[in-house]
């Protein structure tokens, strides 16, 4: 049964004015809004700097019924669900975290067939217990189910990075409500992800129905660099720490600091964040950084949920002691600031998608942000063991495929660090399948000095064979990974 949409001209720009504050449309927002409109399946992958969740936050603000979004990071529901709410649209997110109260209400508001909500943000679990679903038909049998946006859609795919079983599930979706258009959105998508999201989801059985919106990934704010050290050189710390306060010291400078005082700024007023994998790196990083008076603040899953909040509030808000992040790779996603100026991966990261989307959360702004990551031989080792040993692959159902690719990506991100030879965004764009060699502008180590960049790595880098003879004394099989 159909979706009864409006045959009458909709002004999207009064919209993008009045409910969401915005000026002007990022170049292609317009073209899928109108596609969403039009009822069409539709496809986007772009940069985490793109903006994709006004791609349908827009639209459901428009037509009549409820969008159903689907994603799986409890952080980014919760705000945007906020930022929505503050925008006077009735968006709500049912997940673990839902009060019970609130729950209620929601399955209430669904058992209508006529919600008042306009945006339900829900996990691929919820998407499979039958008490979900038998709420959603009585929506589509009264004709008020919008669409479906499937975030992170990567995840749906064995051979991505981020592979979870119950985004498989989301086929159900398609096969019950089959006119219902669906909006799948995901920052790393090579041609097999690709392939597999549209598969899953049915989005190929009906091309005709189907746009496809497929951006660069390239991002040439970012000035993108590798720093090769070793375990024997253990000089990640002062090397940052030197980096940084040079960063101060030209803020602070004759010319800069009227500059800063008259935008309210602070010389120490850098925002930033700096990815570990572990706990226990994540707390005693942070804790050395504000010993020498930088304020670095820890931020991953095992602390009280009260303080991460307080930690995200204050660094959102700038303040003084709340600079920079030290976190695990379980923060970031969906969060919606937009003028941090440093990325920094303190350790190899477990995929090369992992890596692009967290270097892509520096110059959301569109201002010169940098991106380096700290390369050491014995890291690769450590990560190549976690990613072999970790059970989330047979947990997850996925299997050999799954870890397959997943070393497949991690591999691939090993080459890009000891690659000396061609630049770090076309080493990216080549990655996600592009043709087109971006433009750099000495935005990467290797325009700016190749020459220097390969003496670097042969100095920095232990060589493979102590690399290989630690291996073999088992000095990895103790380093861990944690959110």
């Amino acid at each position: 049964m159909p979706f009864a949409r409006s045959d009458s001209l909709r002004d999207i720009d009064f919209t993008l004015r009045r409910q969401f504050n915005k000026t002007n449309f990022r170049p292609y927002q317009r073209e899928i809004i109108v596609a969403a409109l039009d009822g069409k399946d539709v496809f986007v992958q772009a940069a985490t700097s793109f903006g994709k969740s006004l791609c349908f936050q827009l639209p459901a603000v428009i037509d009549r019924g409820i969008t159903i979004v689907i994603s799986p990071l409890l952080s980014l529901m919760m705000n945007q669900v906020e930022a929505l709410r503050a925008a006077n649209v009735d968006a709500r997110t049912l997940n673990s975290n839902t009060p019970l109260s609130e729950r209620d209400y929601i399955y209430q508001d669904l058992a209508t067939g006529h919600p008042l909500t306009r945006l339900l943000y829900v996990t691929p679990e919820l998407c499979s217990t039958d008490r979900f679903r038998e709420r959603l038909k009585l929506v589509y049998e009264q004709k008020e189910l919008a669409r479906i946006a499937v975030d992170e859609a990567h995840c749906i795919s064995e051979w991505g990075h981020d592979f979870r079983k119950d985004f498989k599930r989301l086929s159900w979706f398609r096969e019950t409500f089959p006119d219902v258009p669906i909006m799948c959105l995901t920052a790393t998508a090579n041609t097999q992800v690709r392939r597999d999201i549209l598969s899953t989801l049915g989005l190929d059985r009906t091309p005709d129905k189907l746009r496809e919106f497929t951006m660069t990934a390239h991002r040439p704010n970012l000035h993108l660099e590798v720093r090769f050290t070793s375990d024997e050189a253990n000089d990640r710390y002062d090397d940052f720490v030197s980096w940084l306060k040079g960063v101060y010291a030209r803020r602070s400078a004759a010319d800069r600091r009227p500059e800063l005082e008259a935008a309210g700024e602070r010389v120490e007023g850098v925002p930033g964040i700096i990815y570990t994998l572990s706990r226990d790196e994540c707390e005693s990083l942070a804790a050395a950084l504000r010993c020498d008076n930088i304020g670095a603040r820890p931020f991953h899953a095992k602390l009280p949920k009260e303080v991460k909040e307080d930690t995200l509030a204050r660094w959102l808000a700038n303040e003084p002691g709340y600079d920079i992040i030290v976190a695990t790779t379980a923060f970031g996603m969906g969060i919606d600031k937009d003028n941090v100026r440093f990325v920094v991966h303190w350790r190899l990261p477990k995929s090369f998608e992992g890596y692009y989307q967290e270097a892509g959360r520096a110059g959301r702004d569109g201002n010169a942000s940098y991106c380096f990551l700290y390369y050491a031989r014995e890291d690769r080792d450590r990560v190549c063991n976690m990613v072999i040993r970790d059970g989330a692959g047979v947990r997850d159902g996925s299997g050999d495929s799954n870890k397959q690719a997943r070393l497949e990506s991690l591999n691939r991100l090993v080459g890009y660090c000891e690659d000396t030879s061609t630049c770090r965004h076309a080493a990216i764009c080549r990655y996600f399948g592009e043709e087109k060699v971006p433009e750099c502008d000495y935005a990467c180590d290797w325009h700016k000095d190749a020459q220097g960049l390969k003496k670097r790595m042969m100095r920095g880098l232990a060589s493979e064979e102590w690399v290989s003879t630690q291996r073999q004394e088992g000095m990895y099989d103790d380093y861990y990974y944690s959110d």
